[in-house]
C-alpha cells in the first residue's frame, strides 16, 4: 500500500519534485563554493592577491548559478502560471477530492426516502464487496442516476453513499464542463476520469458525483454549432470514458443527479452499461415528513407541548426536505426576533406564511385598490372552498406581499400523485374565480388576473394538447410533435388540427368561466360579506374564514 502511494505521488507531482530537488542541489553547491572561498580568504598570505584569486571562482560560479536559477524560475512560472493556472489549464479539472469519512453523512442522517435508501444501500454493499459479485460472474455498477424534484435530498444521498463506502469522492456540476471554447468540456471529462482512475488504484475505488447532469447529458442534436457542438462533444467524451471503465478493473462508480424528466437526457447515457440503475428521490410522504420534522426540531429549542409534529406533517403536504428545513430555520429566526426562548406553533405558522406568501410590503393602498383586491381574492377563496375539497382556504390577505397585491393561501390537504380531469378543471376554475368576481362586481377587470390566466391557460393547453381531454375528441401528445416540428423543421401537425386544438382549449376556459360566474352570482351575499371583512381587516385567518362560510351555511365537501 505504501509503494502504491509513493508511485501515485510520483506520477502526480514529478515536476514539482524535480524542480525542488534541482533548487536544493544548486543551493547546496553554492553554499559549498562560498565556504571554500571564505576559507581561502582566511588563509591568504597577501590580502589583495588571495582575495582576488578567491573571488574569481565565486563570481564565475555565481553567474552560472544565477543563469540556471533564472532559467528554472522561468520554467516554473511558465508551468504554474500558463499551464496550471492559465490558458493551458482550461481542459483540466481543479476539483479537490474529499474522503468519504470527511463528509460524515451517515444513513441515520438521511431521513425518510426509505425506498431510495434501500437502493443506495445495495450500491454501497456492491462497491465495498466486489469479490462476492465477481465470484458469480456479475459486473459492478458503473453509473447511478438520481431523479426527482429539487430539494428532496439527491446530493445528500450521494454524500451518504460516499461516507458509508469510505471511498474518495469527487463532486462536480454539469455546468462546470461547458465553456465557450469547443473541446474544453471533453478535456475536463478526460482529466476527471484520469484523476478518478489514479484515486481508485490508490484507495481501491472512487466515486464521481455529477450534479445537474442534464447540463452535459441532454439529448444531442444533429448539426449545430457553438454551444450545441460543445455539449455534443462533451457528452460523447463522457460516454467514451464510461465505456472505457469496462476495460479496466477499477472500482469507479459515477453518480448523476438531475431535476429534469428522464426523457430529457440522451438515450445513449441511459442504456445498460452506463447508468445501470435509477434511484427516484421524490417528495416525502406523511410518515417521512413526521420523521423530518422530528429530526430538524431536535436541533432547535421548541415548545413540545405547543408544537404538534403530527399536525405539522399533515399541513405540509407537498413540502420537500429542503422546504421543511427552511421552515424550521425561519421559525427560529422569528422566535429570536420576538425575544422568546423556544419555538412555538405560531412561529412556525408565521414562517410558513412568510416563505409561501413573501414579506409584507409597506405599500399604502387606496380604498378603490383595496376593494378591487378584496373582490379578486374573495373570488379565489369561494371557488376553492366550494369546489376543491382537497384544499384548505388557510389565509386570505389584501396586504401586498412579494410581487402580488394580495394572496389566497390554499395548501393541499392530501397528497395527489396523478390529477384526473375533474381536478384539473377545478384548478382552472379556482384561477378564473378572481376574474369572474371582478367582472361581476366591478364591471371591469384588473391586471392582477394576468398570473391567473397564465396558469389556467397552461393547464387547459396541457389537457388538450398532451392528454386528449378536448371536446373535439383528438387524442395524442401533440405538444411533443410540435416540439420536434420546431427542432427539425418538418411540419408534423397541420394548421387545421392546431385550430381544433386551440378551439378545445378555449372551450375549456369558457365553460369553466361560465360555471364559476354562476356560482359567484348565486353566492353574492357571501362574496360581499367576505369582501367587506377583507377591506376592514386586511387579513383573514383560517378560523375567521371558516366562521364566515358557516354563517352562510357552507360546509366542506
Amino acid at each position: 500500500m505504501n509503494w502504491k502511494k509513493i508511485k501515485f505521488y510520483l506520477n502526480l507531482y514529478w515536476i514539482r519534485i524535480l524542480l525542488i530537488t534541482g533548487v536544493v542541489l544548486l543551493l547546496s553547491s553554492l553554499a559549498f563554493v562560498i565556504s571554500k572561498s571564505v576559507s581561502a580568504w582566511n588563509e591568504a598570505e597577501s590580502y589583495l592577491r588571495q582575495s582576488q584569486l578567491a573571488m574569481i571562482p565565486l563570481q564565475m560560479y555565481t553567474w552560472g548559478v544565477m543563469g540556471i536559477v533564472q532559467a528554472m524560475v522561468f520554467v516554473f512560472m511558465y508551468y504554474w502560471i500558463l499551464l496550471k493556472k492559465g490558458m493551458g489549464n482550461f481542459s483540466k479539472t481543479t476539483k479537490k477530492t474529499i474522503s468519504g469519512e470527511a463528509l460524515a453523512i451517515t444513513w441515520s442522517d438521511v431521513i425518510g426516502m426509505d425506498e431510495a435508501k434501500q437502493e443506495a444501500f445495495e450500491v454501497v454493499r456492491l462497491v465495498k464487496d466486489r469479490a462476492e459479485l465477481q465470484r458469480i460472474g456479475g459486473k459492478i455498477l458503473r453509473g447511478i442516476l438520481m431523479l426527482g424534484p429539487p430539494g428532496c435530498g439527491k446530493t445528500y444521498l450521494a454524500k451518504a453513499i460516499a461516507t458509508e463506502s469510505r471511498l474518495p469522492f469527487i463532486s462536480m456540476s454539469g455546468s462546470e464542463f461547458i465553456e465557450m471554447f469547443v473541446g474544453v468540456g471533453a478535456g475536463r471529462v478526460r482529466s476527471l476520469f484520469k484523476k478518478a482512475s489514479q484515486l481508485a488504484e490508490l484507495n481501491g475505488g472512487c466515486l464521481i458525483f455529477i450534479d445537474e447532469i442534464d447540463a452535459v447529458g441532454a439529448q444531442r442534436s444533429a448539426g449545430g454549432f457553438g454551444g450545441q457542438r460543445e455539449m455534443n462533444t462533451t457528452l460523447n467524451q463522457l460516454l467514451v470514458e464510461m465505456d472505457g471503465l469496462k476495460d479496466k478493473d477499477l472500482n469507479i462508480v459515477i453518480i448523476g443527479a438531475t431535476n429534469m424528466p428522464e426523457f430529457y437526457l440522451d438515450a445513449a447515457l441511459l442504456r445498460p452499461g452506463r447508468f445501470d440503475r435509477k434511484i427516484y428521490v421524490d417528495k416525502p410522504s406523511l410518515e417521512d415528513r413526521e420523521k423530518l420534522l422530528a429530526y430538524y426540531l431536535k436541533k432547535v429549542q421548541y415548545d413540545d407541548k405547543d408544537v404538534k409534529i403530527d399536525r405539522l406533517a399533515r399541513i405540509t403536504v407537498g413540502n420537500s426536505p429542503a422546504d421543511i428545513a427552511n421552515m424550521i430555520r425561519e421559525a427560529a429566526l422569528i422566535t429570536v426576533r420576538n425575544r422568546r426562548t423556544a419555538i412555538a406553533m405560531q412561529d412556525i405558522n408565521d414562517a410558513r406564511e412568510r416563505i409561501v406568501l413573501g414579506i409584507k410590503r409597506r405599500v399604502k393602498l387606496s380604498e378603490k385598490e383595496k376593494l378591487q383586491i378584496a373582490y379578486h381574492e374573495a373570488g379565489h377563496a369561494i371557488v376553492t372552498y366550494l369546489k376543491a375539497p382537497t384544499k384548505d382556504v388557510f389565509k386570505i390577505t389584501i396586504t401586498p406581499r412579494g410581487h402580488t397585491g394580495g394572496a389566497t393561501w390554499t395548501p393541499d390537504r392530501e397528497e395527489t400523485l396523478i390529477e384526473d380531469q375533474e381536478q384539473l378543471l377545478t384548478d382552472i376554475k379556482i384561477c378564473l374565480g378572481a376574474y369572474a368576481a371582478e367582472k361581476i362586481k366591478l364591471g371591469y377587470t384588473t391586471a392582477g388576473v394576468g398570473g391567473d390566466f397564465a396558469k389556467a391557460l397552461f393547464t387547459a393547453h396541457n389537457m388538450v394538447w398532451r392528454v386528449g381531454m378536448g371536446k373535439s375528441g383528438l387524442i395524442g401528445d401533440f405538444h411533443a410533435l410540435d416540439f420536434y416540428n420546431r427542432i427539425g423543421g418538418t411540419m408534423l401537425i397541420s394548421d387545421d388540427i392546431k385550430s381544433k386544438l386551440d378551439a378545445d382549449v378555449q372551450d375549456i376556459m369558457q365553460s369553466c368561466l361560465r360555471e364559476v360566474s354562476e356560482i359567484l352570482k348565486k353566492e353574492d351575499g357571501l362574496l360581499e360579506r367576505l369582501t367587506k371583512e377583507l377591506v376592514a381587516k386586511a387579513e383573514l385567518n383560517y378560523d375567521e374564514i371558516e366562521a364566515i362560510f358557516k354563517e352562510f351555511g357552507k360546509h366542506r365537501l
